[in-house]
């Protein structure tokens, strides 16, 4: 063998184990790249799912705390003061027709514009809560000593004409406010949701003063 090829032989000879190392080299580097993208994957997909889970769970407990932000003392205020408010309402609707006072007159027609939406709010609350907006749908609800007139009273009422209406409508809307004056004390005491103790502040507030504005009346009838 001349020194030309022995010397050509052991050149490859040399590279043969190179192309080997390298080839090995490749092979677990794409083997690395390969576990770790699989790894990198499996980890951002969990990832993904974690925090949609995360958020999804969050909105969840949002949804949950704002349903269940009314307690008992809520409920019962708005399922009490609904057909309260209705009823102030009725007789304020007799005085169109049967009041001669003036003041009177005027006090009816503010009585029937701040309560009517107030029923539509509260009754809009208990349907949010899931619960009934009916007295005769929650059993053991006694509506005594709330200022609530009888049938008997209403009907007097509406017989009523001139002078004998007003002053039979500043009487019976007195002891009407006082019942509900006392309604809202006690969510002002127990109630825990926002906007019904922010709705019984206001109550408290309104009806006082119309009850201080009545008296006035009645003494000068």
């Amino acid at each position: 063998m001349t020194a030309f090829t022995r010397a050509f032989h052991g050149k490859h000879l040399h590279r043969k184990p190179v192309r080997r190392v390298a080839a090995v080299g490749v092979v677990a580097a794409g083997a690395l790249m390969l576990s770790a993208c699989g790894s990198d994957g499996a980890s951002g997909m969990s990832g993904m799912d974690h925090g949609g889970s995360k958020s999804s769970a969050t909105a969840t407990a949002t949804a949950a705390a704002e349903a269940g932000d009314a307690d008992q003392a809520d409920v019962t205020f708005a399922q009490m003061m609904i057909p309260h408010h209705e009823q102030a309402v009725a007789m304020a609707e007799l005085a169109d027709g049967r009041a001669s006072d003036a003041e009177i007159k005027d006090l009816a027609a503010k009585i029937e514009k701040a309560q009517d939406p107030e029923i539509k709010t509260m009754t809009g609350w208990l349907k949010s809560w899931g619960k009934p907006t009916a007295m005769g749908d929650t059993p053991g609800m006694d509506m005594g000593g709330d200022g609530m007139m009888s049938d008997k009273d209403m009907k007097e009422l509406k017989a009523m004409q001139g002078k004998e209406f007003d002053k039979m409508f500043a009487q019976m809307m007195i002891d009407h406010h006082d019942g509900a004056i006392a309604m809202a004390k006690t969510e002002q005491k127990s109630g825990r949701h926002a906007d019904a103790k922010k709705m019984a502040d206001a109550i408290v507030t309104g009806q006082s003063a119309e009850v201080k504005q009545l008296r006035s009346i009645l003494g000068r009838l």
